[in-house]
């Protein structure tokens, strides 16, 4: 990975982040208050995190490893969901909460979704399930926000971060949710990611973190804190800013969307995986765009198996 964000070219991607058992129930329409909505409900693994890992191994990344933790009961449906993915899955299994669930209302009319989440165990990671020596052999370390939303997961996330700076690797960061980073606060949010290299927000949390409604305002506001910053706009595609400024903007392949959860992971993960290969960030993110739209396809935030 070279230029802004830069680490060590060829190496592999750890991603510390979550792993989340999806419910995803595609309703058509509104949903109807206090009695009955036909859906068609599944349950997939899903967590940012995870889904971004996935698409990084399924964009070519060659190397890539996931540290999370998960529930007793469910940790070996994960990890074998992941290795299926080509992940390694670094995952530890914890006895007292379970894996974290989310529910995905997702309107089949407009493709949009509604989340109710269910932390679990992603916010019981703590310093004490970190160690440098998970850094060998990695060239970027990709964080999920959702860790930044609990003191325990957040401590991780720092001690990640700072393991990483000292190693010499390069850092990015999908702030995860406009209503955690509230509960947060922008200010702590943006305190507490000094020193990332990668942003990868959606327009909305683009907005949210600045005050700014106009995303190429946003990511070139965030870019004066962030090296490299990369701003999703859905079916829109995605803009690039890097020293205050906006330099480049990429469209979206047109396509008919299924299921817009994990579009953003998708993204994420091919970004990740194309810088990692030598791409600039507009080639990085047209990867992403590519990506994204093969994800709106597919029920769920992940590659479907064997898809090439």
């Amino acid at each position: 990975m070279s230029g802004a964000g830069g680490g060590h070219s060829g190496g592999g991607l750890l991603v510390v982040g979550d792993v989340v058992t999806d419910v995803v129930a595609r309703h058509r329409g509104p949903l109807a208050p206090a009695t009955d909505t036909t859906a068609d409900i599944r349950t997939v693994p899903g967590g940012a995190g995870a889904n971004a890992a996935c698409w990084a191994a399924h964009s070519g990344c060659p190397d890539v490893r996931l540290l999370a933790r998960v529930g007793l009961d469910s940790a070996g449906w994960h990890d074998l969901r992941l290795r299926r993915s080509g992940v390694r899955p670094l995952l530890i299994p914890d006895a007292d909460a379970p894996t974290a669930t989310v529910i995905a209302l997702v309107d089949t009319a407009t493709a949009e979704r509604t989340f109710l989440t269910d932390s679990g165990a992603v916010h019981r990671m703590n310093p004490a399930d970190w160690s440098p020596d998970l850094l060998d052999g990695i060239a970027h370390l990709h964080l999920s926000g959702y860790l930044l939303f609990a003191d325990q997961s957040r401590q991780l996330a720092l001690a990640a971060r700072e393991s990483a700076r000292r190693a010499g690797v390069s850092v990015s960061l999908d702030p995860a949710s406009t209503g955690f980073i509230g509960d947060l606060g922008v200010e702590r949010f943006l305190a507490t990611t000094e020193g990332v290299d990668v942003l990868l927000p959606n327009a909305d949390e683009a907005a949210f973190l600045t005050g700014l409604p106009e995303p190429a305002d946003a990511a070139a506001k965030l870019s004066r804190q962030f090296p490299l910053v990369a701003v999703t706009l859905g079916a829109a595609g995605a803009l690039v800013a890097t020293g205050g400024e906006v330099v480049a903007r990429v469209a979206a392949p047109e396509v008919a969307a299924l299921d817009s959860t994990g579009a953003g992971d998708a993204f994420t993960g091919a970004f990740l995986a194309a810088r990692l290969s030598g791409a600039s960030p507009a080639e990085a993110a047209a990867a992403g765009c590519r990506a994204g739209a093969l994800a709106v396809g597919v029920v769920g935030g992940r590659p479907e198996a064997g898809a090439g």
